[in-house]
């Protein structure tokens, strides 16, 4: 019977499928991780990287950069002022938690654009009201916005030729995106 037992032992020292020797099985008691997790990892969501990225976006017919988070709150804005209550709470907390983190900077500089009398094209640029197609040369031709094109549109007390709506057109930044008056007869 000895002989059984001693066969036994060395049935289990055997190594082998789903059996690893002894000498290099887990000992109990003792993790197999000693190392374990590093503490503070993944406890927080990175909100950092998250919302400090850099996206482009689109207002009105301008693109700009900013953080994720910046278009995010602006919108929050947006929806908040198009009548969406829980957005417009949201957004207005998120401004008062704002203001109490970062108390009120002082004006550092001001930016003065002297416009030259009778240089309507500067005052136009300087106001983002229109661009400069060339902006290398000294006489290139101007494109109006197409919201000053609505407006203008808008205070004309009787509609304009065929002609001159050509004329309007042709100096329309993007006169696809321009809402026409119903009276207009030369669309883009």
């Amino acid at each position: 019977m000895e002989e059984d037992g001693s066969e036994n032992d060395r049935r289990d020292e055997r190594a082998g499928y789903r059996r690893p020797p002894r000498n290099t099985r887990f000992v109990k008691g003792k993790s197999g991780n000693p190392a374990g997790r590093p503490r503070g990892r993944h406890k927080h969501v990175p909100y950092e990287a998250v919302l400090g990225q850099m996206i482009t976006i689109l207002e009105g017919a301008r693109t700009r950069r900013v953080t994720a988070a910046e278009a995010f709150l602006l919108n929050l804005a947006k929806r908040g002022v198009e009548g969406d209550g829980a957005a417009a709470r949201a957004s207005l907390e998120s401004i008062e938690q704002a203001k109490s983190e970062h108390p009120a900077e002082e004006i550092s500089m001001v930016v003065l654009t002297a416009i030259a009398p009778g240089g309507v094209t500067s005052a136009l640029e300087a106001l983002r009201m229109a661009i400069k197609l060339d902006p290398l040369r000294e006489t290139a031709r101007w494109a109006l916005e197409p919201w000053v094109v609505e407006a203008a549109m808008a205070r004309l007390s009787q509609p304009l030729p065929p002609a001159e709506q050509r004329v309007v057109l042709k100096v329309t930044r993007n006169p696809k995106k321009v809402r026409w008056p119903q009276w207009w007869s030369e669309f883009p």
